[in-house]
């Protein structure tokens, strides 16, 4: 493992965006997200996703300097079509787009359609509790999860998110997918040459599995990734009938169109709710403050050391990241010098 220093990772990134043809700004948005994400330990959908976008980008799926555009907005409510530019930048510009309407309104709720990856869902989130607002995100993707019962891809990992502001506290931040597990933890178990937990896949023919090699077609992730097997629901029959209902709130109400499905656009439902419109928020976050205090006071179960805050990991691995950098693993930091060679970068990795 080699471990970088956020900012040089931010710049690793950004060069090679730029070098594929995206703007400064798209850039930097998009690097920022995947460091972000990485400093909050979710390596998962942090920069071993570079390769993977930069290869979208070479093949046409993912357009550089493509404007999201507005095609449909009421009081309270719009439609951003992303126009299969990078995921970060459309969903930033409706998550502000959404916070903006919250504000006159109250609750506001903006639908994304064929947007490229979108990446951590929590960071969008977030950026609504950093408002005063409770902020929730649901998402579809590819065809990844088999439903329970069955064997074959019929669902996404399908994801949602919900940050809840306190006062002294860190927000409450909720960030998971309805599958076991997001596809890039069983990536990122691959270039790591780690074993996953039973439980997580099934194979092609639906034998569970250990193997995260199981989960795809050679060549493996991340030049290109083919899935040959399927993730499994989170809970059996719960996880299923969430994802579920998280396809019908985002594709199907927001309007998931054909060339969205030939060219695998992500589509996204935000909702965000302004604390001002129903308490005051002094009130409100203090309120959630104490109700914080009062969980991590509870009685511990037996060899547990601590009740954790959902998100609360994630804050404090970011701090522990910020301080000691980010280790790369050895295939993603292969892919990352081929493309900096490829495109002749000043910078060597």
């Amino acid at each position: 493992m080699v471990t970088f220093k956020a900012e040089e990772l931010i710049r690793i990134a950004v060069e090679l965006l730029e070098a594929v043809g995206a703007s400064a700004d798209e850039s930097l948005e998009v690097a920022t997200h995947l460091v972000d994400s990485n400093l909050h330990g979710m390596d998962s959908h942090g920069i071993i996703r570079l390769p993977q976008y930069i290869s979208s980008v070479e093949r046409g799926e993912v357009k550089t300097r493509i404007r999201p555009k507005l095609i449909r907005s009421g009081g309270s409510t719009a439609i951003v079509d992303g126009r299969f530019g990078f995921g970060q930048k459309v969903c930033n510009y409706a998550m502000r787009l959404a916070i903006k309407k919250g504000r006159r309104t109250g609750i506001a709720s903006v639908g994304i359609l064929n947007s490229g990856h979108i990446g951590r869902l929590g960071y969008y989130t977030e950026m609504a509790s950093h408002q005063n607002m409770l902020g929730f995100l649901f998402a579809n993707t590819n065809l990844s999860v088999a439903p329970f019962g069955g064997r074959e891809r019929l669902l996404g990992t399908n994801p949602l998110s919900i940050s809840i502001p306190a006062r002294k506290s860190d927000p409450v931040v909720i960030d998971l997918s309805t599958s076991v597990v997001a596809e890039g933890k069983v990536r990122d178990a691959l270039v790591r040459g780690k074993s996953i937990p039973p439980g997580w896949i099934i194979d092609s023919q639906g034998r569970p599995s250990t193997n995260p090699a199981d989960l795809y077609i050679p060549p493996y992730p991340p030049k290109q990734v083919k899935l040959g097997g399927a993730l499994l629901p989170m809970g059996g029959y719960k996880g299923y009938a969430l994802s579920m209902a998280i396809e019908m709130m985002t594709g199907i109400l927001v309007g998931r169109t054909i060339e969205s499905e030939l060219h695998g656009g992500n589509c996204a439902l935000i909702i965000v709710i302004d604390v001002r419109h129903f308490s005051p928020v002094a009130d409100f976050e203090e309120n959630v403050d104490q109700f914080i205090h009062v969980i991590k006071s509870g009685a511990l179960a037996p060899d547990s050391h601590e009740i954790l805050i959902p998100g609360e990991p994630e804050f404090r691995q970011q701090k522990l990241r910020q301080e000691n950098g980010i280790e790369v693993d050895p295939q993603t930091l292969e892919e990352l010098r081929y493309y900096s060679k490829k495109y002749r970068l000043k910078n060597e990795i």
